[in-house]
Formats: C-alpha cells, structure tokens, sequence
C-alpha cells in the first residue's frame, strides 16, 4: 500500500518520504540531515529505503539538508534541469553527486515520477506527478503563485493531492512582513493563499480525489486552523462531506509524531 510521511513543512524547511514499505523517494531535503533521518526514524521508515531525493527548486527552505543528507545516503538527485544548475552553482551538492536533470516521467523505487513546472521566483520549479506500485496517484503541488494548465491537468484525476495552502490574505496584509515581501507572495510567482487553495478543492473532489493535504503553511501569516476551516468550508458549501466524500490532513512543521498517512 502507498503511504506519505510529511516530515517538515513550511517556510522553515519541506522533506516527505513517498512510497511504499518497501521503497521510496524524498521529495525536498529543507532541514539538516540529522533532523530528517530523525524523522525518518520516528516513522520508522530505514534511511536505505530511501532510493532517491527529487527536488523541487533551489531555495534554502527545499535543500538545505541535501548535501549531507546525499554524502550520507548516496543515492541519486533528480530535479529540473534550471534546478540543478543553480544547485551546483550553489555548491549545495558534492562534486561527484549523481544528479539527473528531468524532462519527462522517470521510473524510480517501483514508481512512475513526471514533473510538471510551476510558476515560483527561482530558477525553474517543478512538481511531482507519482504513481505507485499500486496504481494510486499522488500529486505534489507547493510553492506556485499562479494555477496553470499544466498544473491543473497534474492535478487532475489524482487520488492523493498535497497542495500549498500558504497563507491568509488578511493575515499576511496585516502583518509585519515588509512590504516588497508581501507584494512577493501575492505575487504569480509567489505562494498560494488559503482561498485560491481552497477553490480547487470541491473540483477536484468531484473528479475522484479522495485525499488533501494542505501544505507549506506560514509560521507568521496562517494557522493549521484557518487553512483548515478554508478548505472544509468550500468542500461543504459543494456539497461533499469529511471522512466520506473526502478526507484532509495538514502537513505539521515537524512530524512530531512519526504520522505515516496510507493511501
């Protein structure tokens, strides 16, 4: 059975193991290795399961941990190609890293893996499309600005959707980011608010997704809370109902809890 661990989430550093009990991936390595083996371990998920980390884009909050963490693993790295020139030039990767720029879909630890980009102020950002060994489908969908086409066919027909789910306009305008930065974030090329989050679901839900998690929220601009009442409050005025239409997890900052979520 397919099963996602989300280990840290947010603006303070992203890590999730996906996959199944046997094998999986990483997506993201945004805290030190120390803390995502530590993670790994509350799971209860062996680090040399682990065959491969895919990243998503280059800012420090996605990779921070991924030099170590690959020294200690050697496993491949698989991103955009834009990804991992700024990566290298970054020096956030040994020399002799095995890194694999993706263009199309790549099989990896029983999976089927195809990127799709999305739109985010660095060099060229990407999502993940996966299906499993038990032909469930999860798509991976955080740090975007704006929902494309090309987002929203990944988005399409997918089992398991974890979306960004960012901040509150209102919190964010009242708060005590600087205002350039707040223009960053509402910006098309910034992160996605609880709102404009919350609208996709009820369509998607009609489609066939069964399963949402709400990630990479903001320490200062939102709550689990206020994320949460967003999405369930557009999923009921659609009619749909909790654990029976649909079910809704959020991503934690740090999964305290070893929290395994099967699919």
């Amino acid at each position: 059975m397919a099963r996602i661990a989300p280990l840290f989430s947010g603006s303070s550093g992203n890590c999730y193991y996906i996959g199944s009990s046997q094998r999986g991936i990483l997506v993201d390595a945004g805290r030190s290795a120390k803390q995502i083996m530590e993670a790994l371990d509350r799971c209860e998920i062996p680090l040399k399961k682990v065959e491969a980390i895919f990243v998503t884009h280059e800012h420090s909050d996605h990779i921070s941990g991924l030099r170590v963490l690959e020294k200690r693993m050697k496993v491949p790295v698989f991103a955009s190609e834009g990804t991992l020139c700024a990566i290298e030039s970054m020096g956030a990767v040994e020399a002799e890293c095995p890194l694999f720029p993706l263009s199309a879909g790549v099989e990896c630890a029983d999976m089927w893996i195809e990127p799709f980009a999305t739109m985010h102020d660095c060099a060229q950002s990407c999502g993940y499309r996966i299906q499993t060994a038990d032909d469930r489908v999860l798509t991976f969908c955080t740090d975007l600005g704006t929902v494309t086409p090309e987002v929203e066919k990944a988005l399409d027909h997918t089992d398991f959707a974890v979306i960004e789910s960012n901040h509150d306009v209102g919190m964010l305008m009242n708060g005590p980011y600087p205002y350039p930065l707040k223009r960053r974030i509402l910006s098309s090329y910034g992160h996605l608010s609880n709102d404009t989050c919350s609208s996709l679901l009820p369509g998607l839900a009609e489609k066939g997704t069964g399963r949402f998690m709400l990630a990479h929220l903001s320490r200062e601009n939102n709550t689990p809370e206020i994320a949460r009442q967003s999405a369930c409050c557009a999923l009921t005025m659609a009619g749909l109902r909790e654990n029976v239409d649909y079910q809704l997890y959020v991503a934690p900052r740090e999964n305290a809890q070893g929290a395994v979520i099967l699919f």
